[in-house]
């Protein structure tokens, strides 16, 4: 067992590659870091050979990572960074019996059978908790080989709750930035998936440099317009959580989404392409959600619609061909 050190004890919740990544962030002083593995066996492996062979082979972990399968144990944190994939979060939680007074989601997404925000989830699941956000611009290869990176650190408790885990958080080359807005960190996040798709498809269609930068350009008009409607703030919106993860996720195949829509441009199915995954791309489970809260408020989002074609099985040329085709209009933020 890993001794205390008075300092809040920390855990991490998931054992993909983010989530792994993130312990060894977190782990990288020496601090004590629990992590709690689904999969059977892989605690046992990571405690065994300090590596996670399964989600990020490239990463030598710290020995100061604790891994575990049991879920209860994680209850015991005073911090816990849940990175379940987004449509799992909701399960996660009710096989916990106690939850810590923090709580940081760092999964991006809408969960599809309810139309939830993420930190709807977590506050249905623990109302006592207070509920942050973890968001920004991050692969998890380059976090786990301590490769400098800023996030948005949402925090949902105000600036106390701020002062509670940022000291936590914050390491030498994992720089949290402060903000209130649970509501635009998470809608930068989730909006931002569906988006990448889009962008992989452009990629995968050869259509070039400026179709792809005109698309993130536009993509960003439609995850403002949504944010606003959902109450997160521009400001949010505009900084690391919004547009610097779009960019990043738009601009590199080691984005899961960005590689499955550059698989749609190349012409395999939708269903071909989903096949097999064991990391999930996100973003195929919140564009229908997204689509549909979208249309219950009125907010115009034409590339969510592009992708929800595409995922239901139109070619990419006709559906690109389409949003060619869309009228002309002033190229204001509101249309």
């Amino acid at each position: 067992m890993i001794e205390s050190t008075g300092e809040p004890s920390i855990g991490v919740v998931g054992a993909g590659a983010w989530g792994t990544a993130l312990a060894q962030a977190l782990a990288s002083d020496g601090r004590a870091v629990k992590l709690w593995a689904l999969e059977d066996g892989l605690a046992e492996a990571i405690n065994a050979t300090h590596r996670n062979d399964l989600y990020l082979p490239s990463a030598a972990l710290s020995e100061t990572i604790e891994a575990t399968g049991e879920l209860s144990v994680m209850s015991n944190c005073d911090i816990l960074l849940l990175v379940t994939p987004a449509q799992h979060m909701g399960s996660t939680l009710e096989r916990m019996n106690n939850y810590p007074r923090d709580l940081v989601l760092c999964s991006k997404g809408i969960e599809a059978s309810s139309g939830r925000m993420m930190q709807e989830v977590a506050h249905d699941a623990a109302p006592g908790s207070d509920i942050a956000v973890l968001s920004g611009p991050t692969f998890a290869h380059e976090v786990a080989a301590g490769l400098p990176c800023a996030v948005t650190l949402a925090c949902g408790g105000g600036e106390a709750q701020w002062d509670r885990i940022s000291p936590a958080i914050a390491r030498q080359n994992l720089r949290p930035y402060y903000s209130d807005d649970v509501i635009g960190a998470e809608v930068g996040g989730a909006v931002k998936n569906v988006l990448a798709i889009a962008c992989g498809v452009v990629d995968g269609l050869g259509l070039g440099q400026n179709a792809r930068n005109a698309l993130i350009t536009r993509g960003f008009a439609e995850m403002l317009r949504f944010g606003v409607a959902l109450g997160g703030k521009p400001e949010t919106l505009n900084g690391l959580c919004g547009l610097g993860d779009l960019v990043l996720t738009c601009s590199s195949t080691s984005s899961r989404n960005f590689s499955l829509g550059k698989a749609l441009g190349e012409g395999m199915s939708a269903d071909g392409a989903l096949a097999d995954k064991r990391t999930v791309a996100e973003g195929a489970h919140t564009a229908p959600v997204l689509r549909d809260i979208a249309r219950a408020r009125g907010v115009q989002m034409p590339i969510v619609e592009a992708v929800n074609h595409l995922l239901e099985g139109r070619s990419a040329p006709d559906v690109v061909a389409e949003l060619l085709a869309r009228p002309l209009k002033a190229e204001g933020l509101s249309r």
